[in-house]
């Protein structure tokens, strides 16, 4: 029995949608067969950047049926991780670098009828997570420094990826990976081959010349991944 979701994923992220437009967009990503909307909530202390916060993320429940994959990049997670599921999010995920207390916050995330994630920077070893397994749903690798859009992907997250899915395996925990940053058509299936169940690509969707075309491509690239 496989421990992974029947097929990937695909979490565009609105921080690089049309802020003017974001009801637009999200009818987009509805209509364009992707299956998740990523929404990045930064606060401008954990990361040098500020986006959105919970009436926001109000305004896009009301305006779509999608799931709400919500990425708090914020100090004191545990502070308002629940209100976001409150406020709509389906999934929320907190940095393993912001929280002291990972293993309350994320009770308090399902608790309050979420998914809940834990984020790993970049240079964050996957062991970590090691003694939190089955304490949470799904784990977001960072394979960019966390704050803005844009950004090359950093190509040893690949292996951080075989190893996370070698402890899921190892555990036999059906938590799904998630990976984030300079994710495209370059490199969707080979993160999939190697153990990735959902990919964020925000500049690969929202800024391509054709973005319809984008996520019918990507999606054949996770599929041929598998």
């Amino acid at each position: 029995m496989t421990l992974r979701p029947p097929s990937p994923l695909l979490a565009p992220s609105l921080l690089s949608a049309d802020f003017t437009r974001l009801g637009e967009e999200l009818r987009f990503l509805e209509d364009s067969g992707a299956q998740v909307a990523h929404v990045d909530v930064m606060d401008g202390r954990f990361v040098p950047n500020i986006t959105i916060g919970l009436p926001v993320v109000e305004a896009l429940r009301k305006a779509t049926a999608l799931p709400l994959d919500c990425h708090l990049m914020i100090v004191e997670p545990l502070r308002y991780a629940a209100d976001f599921v409150k406020a709509g999010a389906d999934w929320v995920s907190i940095h393993q670098e912001a929280d002291p207390h990972l293993h309350r916050t994320l009770a308090a995330i399902r608790q309050a009828g979420g998914k809940a994630g834990v984020v790993l920077n970049p240079a964050t070893p996957v062991d970590t997570l090691v003694d939190l397994v089955g304490d949470f749903d799904f784990v977001l690798l960072m394979s960019v420094n966390p704050g803005f859009g844009g950004q090359s992907f950093i190509p040893r997250v690949l292996d951080k990826v075989r190893r996370l899915n070698a402890l899921r395996a190892e555990r036999g925990i059906p938590f799904f990976i998630e990976v984030d940053g300079g994710v495209g058509m370059k490199n969707a299936a080979e993160l999939i081959r190697a153990g990735a169940d959902c990919l964020v690509a925000g500049n690969a969707v929202f800024k391509a010349e054709n973005p319809k075309a984008a996520v019918a491509g990507l999606l054949s690239e996770m599929a041929a991944g598998r």
